[in-house]
């Protein structure tokens, strides 16, 4: 008879999360149900119901744990960059990374196009609290500042690429990079507005 580790409920939740996530990555985001996660993690489908309510939680979850692990890895990029030792494609590569590597981008449309509405509510707001992290000083009076826009920009091109990049830049006869590319001389121009040598 085997004896299940017992885990606290942060450790239950964190497991159930990288869990998750891995299924994203590997099978898609229609496979992050709560039974699949419970199989992955060794517990049963009422553990994780009592720890995300249903699998809509579980996926707004993951969604906001995704964004804030992007955002903690590109706001370190943005500081390397200040620092003179990183360089705006690590920030633009971090952030296509996000959307199609780690599969953000397919869980965010999955979860819009069941019908879960607010499934961007946390990665909107965690990139909105990175932005205004790294530039409190541009803040305005009407809530807009220069990277606020260029972080629009980017999410949306990131996004974008992760859906229908490699389809269409095959389409166009694009190097599959161009969107990269643009991205980041949009980025160097932002850097280089904000008095960040790039």
């Amino acid at each position: 008879m085997s004896i299940r580790k017992r885990l606290s409920p942060e450790e239950s939740r964190a497991a159930a999360l990288e869990a998750a996530r891995t299924l994203l990555i590997e099978a898609g985001p229609q496979s992050v149900t709560l039974k699949a996660v419970a199989a992955r993690v060794g517990r049963t489908h009422a553990n994780l119901l009592h720890h995300f309510g249903s699998a809509s939680g579980l996926q707004k979850e993951l969604a906001g744990h995704l964004a804030q692990t992007v955002c903690d890895s590109i706001a370190e990029a943005v500081r390397a960059t200040r620092a003179g030792i990183g360089s705006p494609r690590e920030v633009v590569d971090l952030t296509f990374d996000a959307f199609g590597k780690e599969g953000g981008g397919a869980l965010a449309s999955w979860m819009l196009a069941s019908g879960n509405e607010d499934a961007l509510n946390p990665i909107i707001e965690a990139i909105h609290a990175l932005v205004d992290d790294l530039h409190p000083e541009e803040a305005r009076h009407d809530g807009q500042s220069r990277m606020h826009e260029t972080t629009y920009t980017l999410v949306l091109m990131a996004l974008g690429d992760a859906l229908l990049g490699e389809q269409l830049a095959e389409s166009l006869g694009v190097q599959r990079t161009t969107a990269r590319d643009r991205a980041e001389a949009m980025m160097i121009a932002a850097f280089s507005q904000a008095g960040i040598t790039a």
